[in-house]
């Protein structure tokens, strides 16, 4: 039998968020692929981020069938400034997964939810609950804050164990009938409520028998042990202009098929040895030309096209912060200085025509570029940024 905290919580948390919940795309109705893009967006990003992204998303590919026969490219372009562009190839493979084991319509089976690509338990328990609802859990961040404070939890909620001990917890409060509603409340709560720094403890509509309030611990909770900082990493990247054929282009690679940013393009780059991150600590638009790392970033790029470049200045430093890496990286403009340089050839040819060099030193494709093309290829938001920069 539910404790008098428990039965307070569970209904005025329903009928407050029934009164006051917000109007949002992805609620118009329960439809469970909409509910699935929404909730893998919104992982780790505002609300207010994801709306425009959600709806130009949706425009696009309307139905599981119009995500999963989409060219990758364009899927990316689409997810282009949101980050963690591997939740876009995940739902584009689980969308895949629907059609092919499920005819195209998400099963309403936690089960089978939970075995789509990048689905994991808040995931599978949102799609559950909100499309279907399901008695099913989706404890997320702002849910397991929540629920700490109210219960004055003090278990580190960085820990596996913690994790599954609110996830009982909150299967236990959702009210028969109604374990959609009560699932968004409780994520509205936190979002808008109960939050991390600030919370408005007389806002809230559970505030009456929140142990955690009740004991001054609302700022403390809830205790988690703190991540790992990003590990630094330092790189030196050119802007290549090109010339004749190419004037007012640039040179850009697609990366990798696999890893960090798979075949999102940008500019070429370079990541120094610890020994040679002191390079960055020089003022760059002081030093105008620094030679060192002008000298590091012409030999990588003509390893990989057979093209000789010179840089010629700085054109500005800018940082990235990944979930695990943080890069610090200088900018230079450089062109591929013919006129001091022998180009190889057949790599020259290759460039000049927007084509690729057969020389099996490249590695990843290198095209020429200009603003235009920036409408069909996804960059992440640092080369955004600076490509940007340099058209403006």
């Amino acid at each position: 039998m539910k404790s008098v905290a428990e039965q307070h919580f569970s209904r005025e948390l329903l009928s407050w968020y029934r009164a006051n919940k917000r109007t949002l795309p992805w609620r118009a109705n329960r439809d469970p692929y909409r509910i699935w893009v929404s909730e893998i967006m919104l992982q780790q990003t505002r609300v207010d981020t994801v709306i425009p992204y959600y709806e130009r998303f949706m425009d696009r590919f309307p139905t599981i069938r119009a995500l999963a026969e989409a060219p990758e490219p364009e899927v990316l372009k689409c997810w282009e400034g949101l980050g963690y562009y591997s939740r876009a190839r995940n739902l584009q493979a689980g969308a895949r997964m629907v059609m092919e084991l499920y005819g195209g319509e998400v099963p309403d089976d936690k089960t089978s939810v939970a075995g789509l690509k990048g689905v994991g338990p808040y995931t599978s328990g949102a799609i559950m609950s909100i499309a279907f609802n399901r008695p099913e859990p989706a404890v997320d961040g702002n849910v397991m804050r929540v629920l700490s404070r109210y219960f004055c939890l003090e278990e580190d909620i960085a820990k596996p164990k913690t994790r599954i001990g609110i996830e009982k917890l909150a299967v236990s409060l959702i009210p028969e009938g109604a374990a959609g509603d009560f699932n968004q409340g409780l994520m509205e709560l936190g979002a808008l409520v109960c939050t991390p720094k600030s919370p408005s403890c007389l806002l809230c509509p559970v505030m009456e028998h929140c142990a955690g309030r009740i004991a001054g611990k609302e700022h403390e909770l809830p205790i988690k042990t703190k991540a790992k900082p990003p590990r630094p990493e330092h790189r030196v990247a050119a802007i290549i202009v090109g010339s004749g054929a190419n004037a007012g282009k640039v040179l850009v690679r697609q990366r990798p098929e696999t890893g960090l940013l798979a075949q999102m393009w940008e500019l070429p780059h370079l990541l120094l040895s610890k020994e040679q991150s002191y390079l960055l600590a020089i003022d760059g638009a002081a030093a105008n030309e620094q030679a060192a790392a002008g000298e590091l970033l012409t030999k990588a790029v003509e390893a990989e096209t057979g093209l000789l470049i010179r840089p010629r200045k700085w054109f500005m430093d800018a940082e990235h912060v990944f979930s695990h890496i943080h890069w610090t990286m200088r900018f230079y403009l450089a062109d591929l200085g013919a006129e001091d340089y022998s180009l190889a050839a057949e790599s020259a040819a290759a460039y000049e025509t927007g084509g690729e060099t057969s020389s099996e030193a490249v590695e990843q494709p290198y095209r020429w570029i200009g603003p235009k093309d920036m409408e069909t290829l996804a960059f992440p938001n640092l080369f955004l940024r600076i490509l940007r920069e340099y058209w403006d």
